[in-house]
């Protein structure tokens, strides 16, 4: 099992050298891509084993589906749907572990199961106590923003100047996780597409990714097969979505985004190790 200084060494061995892909295993009936495909632990552990062997460099493993209008899964149901898979899969494989989740309860269980990132939707607002669980467990955290909750985060997303509202948001919550005692380096940015956004919303996001690099907050992005992309190549389906979900990636690493949650491990490795090196040279 990698311990937290385990999981930072390898971290800090990987930055700046590529892109790092984040493998989205969702244990839920529900998700709006692969719902209900990983349900069980024994699928989710070959999915898990079939990511690693494409080149994910962590697992993101969470046990609520956060699509649109989605209900909220109770904390027990949560947890077990993902603690048995976070404890198997910590004691198997040599990756890192991250836990999608806004409860602090279930990112307490699953850090101590293994896990070594918290990646919470919430930024922390929906549960008081993660800022502590956190910054205990010497974990790190991914900072999404989200208007609203998501069972009604698309029904009317309004911002004067998005950019520079969710901006403003995720360092205000950053400087809060600080406060709290989490380093700043372990604290990542997510500008959170798709959660409390329209179509131009996100675009706008996409377009101005360089300002939330050059915070110094290493940014991640996840856009894979989201409804955006099926609503600009005419209304797609999520299973058609793929070419969309590339093309995505490769522009944000243009902009110097760190890592990229994708639901296509293999074809999101290749494409970054190209992006990778037209723009970082490596």
């Amino acid at each position: 099992m990698f311990s937290p200084t385990d999981a930072e060494q390898r971290l800090q061995a990987l930055w700046g050298k590529r892109t790092l892909i984040a493998g989205v295993l969702n244990v839920t009936p529900d998700s709006f891509y692969d719902g209900g495909r990983f349900f069980t632990p024994s699928d989710a552990l070959r999915q898990a084993e079939r990511m690693i062997s494409e080149g994910a460099d962590i697992l993101d493993i969470g046990g609520e589906s956060s699509r649109p209008g989605a209900d909220p899964v109770p904390l027990e149901e949560e947890l077990r749907r993902v603690i048995p898979v976070i404890e198997t899969l910590s004691q198997q494989v040599d990756t890192l572990i991250s836990i999608d989740t806004y409860k602090a309860e279930v990112a307490r269980q699953a850090l101590r199961a293994g896990a070594h990132i918290v990646n919470d939707i919430s930024a922390m607002r929906a549960d008081s106590a993660m800022c502590q669980v956190v910054a205990e467990a010497g974990a790190y955290v991914i900072l999404m923003h989200m208007q609203g909750e998501p069972r009604t985060m698309q029904k009317n997303p309004t911002y004067a100047n998005v950019t520079r509202e969710v901006l403003d948001h995720l360092l205000q919550q950053a400087d809060q996780a600080m406060e709290a005692g989490v380093p700043r380096h372990k604290i990542w940015l997510d500008p959170g597409i798709g959660f409390g956004k329209t179509l131009e919303h996100n675009l706008e996001l996409l377009r101005n990714l360089r300002l939330f690099c050059e915070t110094g907050f290493r940014v991640m992005i996840g856009a894979s097969r989201k409804s955006f992309i099926g609503r600009l190549l005419g209304d797609l389906p999520p299973e058609e979505r793929l070419e969309g979900a590339l093309a995505t990636l490769a522009l944000a690493i243009a902009q110097g985004v760190d890592i990229v949650r994708a639901h296509d491990v293999q074809a999101s490795v290749r494409t970054a190790r190209i992006a990778d090196a037209i723009v970082r040279g490596v």
